[in-house]
Protein backbone atom coordinates (compact mmCIF):
# COMPACT_ATOMS: atom_id res chain seq x y z
CA UNK A 1 0.00 0.00 0.00
CA UNK A 2 2.67 2.11 0.82
CA UNK A 3 4.46 1.87 -2.41
CA UNK A 4 1.42 2.27 -4.39
CA UNK A 5 0.89 5.69 -2.22
CA UNK A 6 4.45 6.58 -2.86
CA UNK A 7 3.89 6.08 -6.81
CA UNK A 8 0.62 8.56 -6.71
CA UNK A 9 2.32 11.09 -4.90
CA UNK A 10 5.26 11.28 -7.69
CA UNK A 11 3.95 11.09 -10.39
CA UNK A 12 0.96 13.19 -10.10
CA UNK A 13 3.43 15.92 -8.89
CA UNK A 14 3.63 18.05 -6.01
CA UNK A 15 5.00 21.97 -6.07
CA UNK A 16 5.94 23.40 -3.04
CA UNK A 17 7.83 26.12 -1.15
CA UNK A 18 10.43 23.97 -0.02
CA UNK A 19 12.43 25.62 3.06
CA UNK A 20 15.25 27.38 2.07
CA UNK A 21 16.88 25.90 4.66
CA UNK A 22 17.18 22.72 2.67
CA UNK A 23 20.01 22.87 0.86
CA UNK A 24 21.67 20.18 -2.31
CA UNK A 25 23.93 17.70 -1.27
CA UNK A 26 27.01 18.27 -2.96
CA UNK A 27 30.85 17.96 -3.16
CA UNK A 28 33.15 20.07 -5.43
CA UNK A 29 33.45 23.93 -6.43
CA UNK A 30 30.31 25.50 -6.76
CA UNK A 31 31.09 27.69 -9.26
CA UNK A 32 32.69 25.64 -11.45
CA UNK A 33 32.90 25.39 -15.38
CA UNK A 34 30.95 21.79 -15.60
CA UNK A 35 28.33 21.04 -13.06
CA UNK A 36 27.31 17.10 -13.01
CA UNK A 37 23.38 16.16 -11.15
CA UNK A 38 23.22 12.57 -10.25
CA UNK A 39 19.36 11.50 -10.23
CA UNK A 40 19.85 8.26 -7.91
CA UNK A 41 17.64 5.78 -5.12
CA UNK A 42 19.76 5.16 -2.33
CA UNK A 43 18.70 1.32 -2.11
CA UNK A 44 19.97 0.89 -6.33
CA UNK A 45 22.64 -1.24 -6.74
CA UNK A 46 24.03 0.55 -9.73
CA UNK A 47 24.09 3.75 -7.75
CA UNK A 48 26.13 1.96 -4.75
CA UNK A 49 28.83 0.58 -8.06
CA UNK A 50 28.92 4.70 -8.86
CA UNK A 51 29.93 5.43 -5.53
CA UNK A 52 32.38 2.85 -4.81
CA UNK A 53 33.78 2.55 -8.42
CA UNK A 54 32.90 5.92 -10.76
CA UNK A 55 32.78 8.36 -7.94
CA UNK A 56 36.29 7.97 -6.22
CA UNK A 57 38.48 8.72 -9.36
CA UNK A 58 35.82 11.35 -10.27
CA UNK A 59 36.07 13.00 -7.30
CA UNK A 60 40.18 13.05 -7.63
CA UNK A 61 40.23 14.26 -11.44
CA UNK A 62 37.69 16.52 -11.60
CA UNK A 63 35.91 17.35 -8.39
CA UNK A 64 38.65 17.98 -6.00
CA UNK A 65 40.46 19.98 -8.67
CA UNK A 66 37.73 22.87 -8.96
CA UNK A 67 36.55 21.74 -12.89
CA UNK A 68 33.60 20.24 -11.69
CA UNK A 69 30.90 20.18 -9.23
CA UNK A 70 28.52 16.77 -8.92
CA UNK A 71 24.87 17.48 -7.13
CA UNK A 72 22.95 14.27 -5.47
CA UNK A 73 19.58 14.53 -6.70
CA UNK A 74 17.14 12.51 -4.88
CA UNK A 75 15.17 9.59 -7.10
CA UNK A 76 13.83 7.37 -4.86
CA UNK A 77 12.50 3.76 -6.27
CA UNK A 78 10.70 3.06 -3.42
CA UNK A 79 9.52 4.08 0.01
CA UNK A 80 13.25 2.58 1.93
CA UNK A 81 14.83 5.06 -0.48
CA UNK A 82 12.67 7.84 0.50
CA UNK A 83 13.43 6.97 4.02
CA UNK A 84 16.82 6.95 3.84
CA UNK A 85 17.16 10.10 0.93
CA UNK A 86 14.75 11.81 4.08
CA UNK A 87 17.52 11.01 6.67
CA UNK A 88 20.46 11.80 4.33
CA UNK A 89 18.63 15.49 3.71
CA UNK A 90 17.90 16.03 7.02
CA UNK A 91 21.38 16.58 8.60
CA UNK A 92 22.52 19.48 6.91
CA UNK A 93 26.27 19.67 7.70
CA UNK A 94 26.39 15.88 7.44
CA UNK A 95 24.22 15.09 4.13
CA UNK A 96 27.60 14.15 1.90
CA UNK A 97 29.02 12.01 4.90
CA UNK A 98 25.28 9.98 5.23
CA UNK A 99 25.19 9.76 1.83
CA UNK A 100 28.38 8.19 1.35
CA UNK A 101 28.36 6.06 4.20
CA UNK A 102 24.38 4.91 2.79
CA UNK A 103 25.92 3.80 -0.32
CA UNK A 104 29.40 1.95 0.87
CA UNK A 105 27.47 -0.24 3.36
CA UNK A 106 23.93 -0.60 1.33
CA UNK A 107 23.87 -3.94 2.03
CA UNK A 108 24.27 -3.26 6.05
CA UNK A 109 20.80 -1.51 5.96
CA UNK A 110 18.87 -2.66 3.00
CA UNK A 111 17.33 -6.10 4.47
CA UNK A 112 14.10 -6.98 5.60
CA UNK A 113 11.06 -7.69 3.69
CA UNK A 114 9.06 -4.86 4.84
CA UNK A 115 9.47 -1.08 5.25
CA UNK A 116 9.35 -1.20 8.83
CA UNK A 117 11.76 -3.73 8.74
CA UNK A 118 14.28 -1.96 6.32
CA UNK A 119 13.58 1.36 8.49
CA UNK A 120 14.61 -0.29 11.57
CA UNK A 121 18.09 -2.12 10.05
CA UNK A 122 18.27 2.14 8.88
CA UNK A 123 18.02 3.21 12.47
CA UNK A 124 20.42 0.35 13.34
CA UNK A 125 23.19 1.45 11.12
CA UNK A 126 22.62 4.80 11.55
CA UNK A 127 23.58 3.97 15.46
CA UNK A 128 26.75 2.20 14.89
CA UNK A 129 28.08 4.52 11.90
CA UNK A 130 27.61 7.60 14.81
CA UNK A 131 25.12 9.50 13.62
CA UNK A 132 23.14 11.25 15.76
CA UNK A 133 20.02 11.83 14.21
CA UNK A 134 16.44 11.81 14.74
CA UNK A 135 14.61 9.29 12.69
CA UNK A 136 11.36 9.88 13.28
CA UNK A 137 11.57 13.68 12.72
CA UNK A 138 13.43 13.22 10.25
CA UNK A 139 11.05 10.74 8.20
CA UNK A 140 8.24 13.16 8.86
CA UNK A 141 9.14 16.14 8.01
CA UNK A 142 7.31 17.51 5.63
CA UNK A 143 9.49 20.25 3.92
CA UNK A 144 12.52 17.55 3.34
CA UNK A 145 9.95 15.27 1.84
CA UNK A 146 8.65 17.54 -0.40
CA UNK A 147 12.27 18.35 -1.20
CA UNK A 148 13.12 15.10 -1.91
CA UNK A 149 9.73 14.18 -4.26
CA UNK A 150 10.34 17.25 -6.03
CA UNK A 151 14.12 16.40 -7.14
CA UNK A 152 12.18 12.84 -8.49
CA UNK A 153 9.82 14.96 -10.14
CA UNK A 154 12.17 17.38 -12.12
CA UNK A 155 14.46 14.77 -12.98
CA UNK A 156 11.04 13.05 -14.51
CA UNK A 157 9.80 16.44 -16.20
CA UNK A 158 12.59 17.87 -16.92
CA UNK A 159 15.42 15.58 -17.83
CA UNK A 160 13.18 12.32 -18.69
CA UNK A 161 15.21 10.41 -16.19
CA UNK A 162 13.42 7.23 -15.57
CA UNK A 163 16.49 4.89 -14.32
CA UNK A 164 19.13 5.23 -11.27
CA UNK A 165 21.96 6.56 -11.69
CA UNK A 166 20.72 8.80 -14.20
CA UNK A 167 23.89 11.26 -14.97
CA UNK A 168 23.11 14.86 -16.68
CA UNK A 169 26.57 17.25 -17.10
CA UNK A 170 25.80 20.96 -17.74
CA UNK A 171 22.25 20.13 -18.59
CA UNK A 172 22.11 17.18 -20.99
CA UNK A 173 21.84 13.66 -20.82
CA UNK A 174 24.67 11.60 -20.14
CA UNK A 175 23.47 8.62 -22.71
CA UNK A 176 26.82 6.65 -22.78
CA UNK A 177 27.06 3.16 -20.80
CA UNK A 178 28.33 4.92 -17.47
CA UNK A 179 32.22 4.12 -16.77
CA UNK A 180 34.75 6.30 -15.88
CA UNK A 181 36.04 6.24 -19.21
CA UNK A 182 33.12 7.01 -21.35
CA UNK A 183 32.61 9.81 -18.35
CA UNK A 184 35.53 11.41 -18.48
CA UNK A 185 35.19 11.47 -22.43
CA UNK A 186 32.19 13.20 -21.72
CA UNK A 187 34.00 16.06 -19.25
CA UNK A 188 37.47 16.08 -21.02
CA UNK A 189 35.35 17.99 -23.80
CA UNK A 190 33.69 20.54 -21.84
CA UNK A 191 37.14 21.31 -19.97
Amino acid sequence: MKKILLSIILFIGIETNVNAETKRIFSGNENAKIIILIYESLTCSHCADFHKNIYPQLKKDYIDTGLAKIEFRHFPLDVAAFNASKIAQCKKNQGLEILESLYSNQQAWVKGSTVEEVNDSLKIFLKKEGFDINFEKCVNNKEIEDFVLNDRIEGNKKYRVNATPTIIINNKKFEKTLNYKNLKKSLEKLI
